[in-house]
Order: structure tokens, then sequence, then C-alpha cells
């Protein structure tokens, strides 16, 4: 694999952080606002999965050109899995436990798997 360029195969894992963050907020952050209407939780989220989407569109966009589709789709869940873990220790003070870490372990592993080369496709 030739080294990682910023605007070649690290740009979109860069707008796929950005935009989970953003996701992030928009789909988990109306819990520690319990007491605001439902409906102003939903409004709220929907401004904020703007942003997400503004940046989610050009990272598959940019990523897909570098990336084959189902590498991409393991990027993007492995950085929204990380995001998530920081989000709900710093954010909603649920911090991570020993089995969450071994689960993001085995994911890692899958994530592995996706980028080896497995040889001729399965039909």
């Amino acid at each position: 694999m030739p080294a990682l360029s910023l605007s070649g195969h690290l740009a979109p894992v860069l707008l796929l952080l950005a935009s989970n963050v953003f996701m992030t907020f928009a789909w988990y952050g109306h819990l520690k606002h319990k007491s605001a209407p439902l409906f102003m939780a939903i409004l709220v989220s929907w401004g904020i999965a703007f942003f997400e989407y503004g940046l989610m569109v050009p990272a598959n966009r940019m990523g897909s050109a570098v990336y084959s589709v189902v590498q991409l789709k393991t990027i993007q869940e492995i950085v929204t899995l990380v995001v998530f873990a920081g989000f709900s220790a710093w954010y909603l003070g649920q911090p991570l436990k020993w089995n969450h870490y071994a689960a993001f372990v085995l994911i890692a592993g899958a994530a592995f798997l996706m980028f080896h080369d497995g040889g001729a496709p399965v039909r």
C-alpha cells in the first residue's frame, strides 16, 4: 500500500472523523438534556445532522477514489466507535469498561481483515 497522503488517503478519514463528531452529538447529545421537549431535541438534532451530511458526503466521494466501498464503510464504523467511546466517557459521563475495550479490539481485528488482500472474490 502506498504511503498515506493528505489529499488522497487521509482527507476522507479526517472528514469522516469530523462528520462523526457531529453525528454523535446529533444522535446522543440530547440524552444529557432529557428535560427538553422531544420535538425540540428532534429539531436540534436535524440541524446538527445537516453539518454531519455536509462532511460525510464529500468524505465518501473522495474516499471512494482511494478505498473500496467496503473499506470506506469499515473506516467509517471504526471512526464512529472511537468518537462514540470518547463522547460517552467525556460528555455523557459513562466510562468504558474492560468488555467495551475487548469488543473494540475484536472490531479492530475485523477491520484489519477488511484491508487484507483475501484473494479472489467469493461467488
